[in-house]
């Protein structure tokens, strides 16, 4: 695997760290800035519809640059957003760059995709890919609680000023590693992705990761209240049972990463199912601690496995339209990051326990395996590994 593909994923640690870590600096936003907790909590929602909205579009705008500048100018754009929200006392402002760092973060993934999977070998699509979504679980584990560290010991501002000085390394390395490469007219690239995008291996394949993300943060945004409530464990132990999801994240990434370019469709069928009824053995055995954090962790394993091994499915499936698959693939993966906790909300706020997020998170992956069903009785295989999309 080229080099320059860590040094992207390197960069994508940055940014996801700055998506995680907010969940441990709301309080001190919140007294800081004068706002209330659920308006400090807009941030986080901002950032999400951010990265929803931003990815295709982004991709789309980017389609007009070379790679190399597309890449420097979401980074950039990310960095300074960060210093002017470490600088500012006005909600509104931190706010807005919230919303303009979800833009960059979500332009940068796009393209990076296409990057990483151009600079790979043809049939190394998983590894790629697996390199840049470990940058997204080594984020999970150290973000959270790296950021509730600093935000504890030197302020919530601290923890801006560590991302941006954290993306100093990863715009040299893309100036000095990522080829730069003319761009094409933009009017017909994007027709010509477009018009690859519409097949229905890839809309599956989306939908898929879409449901199985959902899955993934419904439970992983009340994992604390959770364990903490029906387990029984105690609040200071949040940071090590994060963390350990957080490692089952990144191992789960990475036999991904060895596996889905040889045996995508052996992992899936097999990995698949395990998740669904993970969660489900997990509600029902979320009231005893031993059970409740080995099932942290291998959910964590099988939940980034599966929705790894997917993406890299878009990637293989979408060689017609790099740029604007790898935007649309980063959009599904944050419609469920969004759909899910929303979905778990609702379940909790109607009565239903804190465990009822758990059941949530095993319906929703179970969608993912009867959509699969049925695309597959249609005739759409959205596993079948390598099968160009101009094939369908």
């Amino acid at each position: 695997m080229p080099f320059a593909v860590y040094l992207l994923g390197l960069a994508v640690f940055a940014q996801g760290t700055s998506e995680f870590m907010l969940s441990g600096l709301i309080p001190g936003i919140a007294r800081d800035l004068q706002v209330s907790i659920p308006a400090a909590g807009l941030l986080t929602s901002a950032f999400a519809v951010g990265m929803v909205v931003g990815a295709p579009l982004m991709a789309v705008l980017s389609l007009r640059w070379s790679r190399r500048f597309a890449l420097l100018a979401f980074l950039v754009t990310f960095l300074v957003v960060h210093v002017v929200g470490a600088l500012t006392t006005s909600y509104g402002v931190l706010l807005g760059t919230r919303v303009i760092a979800a833009l960059a973060n979500a332009g940068f993934l796009a393209v990076a995709m296409a990057t990483a999977v151009a600079l790979a070998p043809a049939d190394a699509k998983g590894r790629a890919t697996s390199v840049l979504l470990g940058g997204v679980t080594i984020a999970c584990v150290a973000g959270v609680p790296g950021g509730a560290l600093l935000g504890e010991v030197w302020g919530w501002r601290s923890a801006f000023w560590a991302v941006a000085v954290a993306l100093v390394p990863a715009i040299v390395a893309v100036l000095k590693s990522v080829p730069s490469g003319a761009p094409g007219p933009a009017g017909a690239r994007a027709r010509g992705e477009l018009r690859a995008l519409r097949r229905p291996r890839l809309l599956v394949l989306l939908a898929l990761a879409a449901l199985v993300n959902g899955g993934t943060f419904c439970t992983f945004t009340y994992l604390a209240p959770l364990l903490t409530g029906d387990t029984g464990i105690g609040s200071s132990w949040m940071p090590l049972m994060l963390a350990l999801f957080g490692l089952g994240s990144f191992a789960g990434v990475t036999v991904s990463g060895r596996v889905a370019d040889r045996r995508p469709t052996r992992l899936l069928v097999i990995c698949g199912p395990a998740l669904a009824a993970g969660w489900a053995v997990f509600a029902l055995t979320a009231g005893a601690p031993v059970p409740a954090v080995v099932l942290v962790f291998v959910q964590g394993t099988l939940s980034f496995a599966v929705g790894s091994t997917l993406i890299s499915q878009v990637l293989y499936a979408a060689t017609g339209a790099p740029t604007l698959a790898g935007g649309f693939a980063t959009a599904a993966l944050n419609v469920g990051a969004t759909l899910g906790p929303w979905l778990g909300g609702l379940t909790i706020g109607a009565g239903l326990g804190l465990r009822s997020p758990l059941w949530v998170s095993a319906l929703l992956v179970a969608a993912a395996l009867v959509t699969a069903a049925v695309a597959r009785a249609v005739g759409v295989n959205p596993m079948e590994k390598g099968q160009p999309a101009e094939a369908q």
